[in-house]
């Protein structure tokens, strides 16, 4: 009797995880989940790689060193460049934007970039402050997850590059 009384209440324990998933009324990502995407548009995410003025570090990542150069990943954001032929005393010289960006490779002088979903080869000139985006291949990485754990409905097209704490 006493097993039959376990196996019942662990039953319907079990039961009251299922859920009716059924209806399309209920958005169940956005009751859950604390976030919203900040995504941009096919078009514009492929556009959005440029070498900017450099700027202080706000939110930072990994931290890459090559040759006499340091990068300095802001996350989701893109990287921070430095002269770093002076390791005690390195200069900020640029930062490449590449909204969703978080990780960085290198090798021979070219510059592999997650960049949200897709994998970019950029170059960079330090001398000629000059930035390339020599390749592009769609969708390698999987969608970014909310810092919570949830993948929202977006609209067709559109790039997670981040996610915003809701007020």
């Amino acid at each position: 009797m006493k097993h039959v009384c376990i196996l019942l209440l662990v039953s319907f324990s079990l039961l009251s995880c299922v859920t009716d998933r059924s209806s399309d009324d209920i958005d169940t990502i956005g009751l859950l989940s604390n976030y919203d995407a900040i995504t941009l548009d096919r078009p514009t995410f492929e556009a959005s790689v440029t070498l900017e003025d450099a700027r202080n570090i706000i939110n930072s990542g990994k931290i890459y060193v090559i040759n006499d150069l340091l990068f300095v990943n802001e996350k989701n954001e893109g990287f921070h460049v430095y002269d770093n032929e002076d390791p005690q005393n390195p200069t900020a010289l640029a930062f490449i934007k590449a909204p969703g960006a978080t990780d960085l490779a290198i090798k021979n002088n070219v510059y592999y970039i997650n960049q949200a979903v897709d994998l970019i080869a950029v170059t960079y000139d330090k001398l000629d402050a000059n930035l390339v985006v020599t390749k592009r291949i769609r969708d390698v990485f999987p969608v970014k997850i909310s810092p919570d754990g949830f993948i929202p409905d977006v609209e067709d097209g559109a790039i997670i590059i981040d996610y915003e704490l809701q007020n």
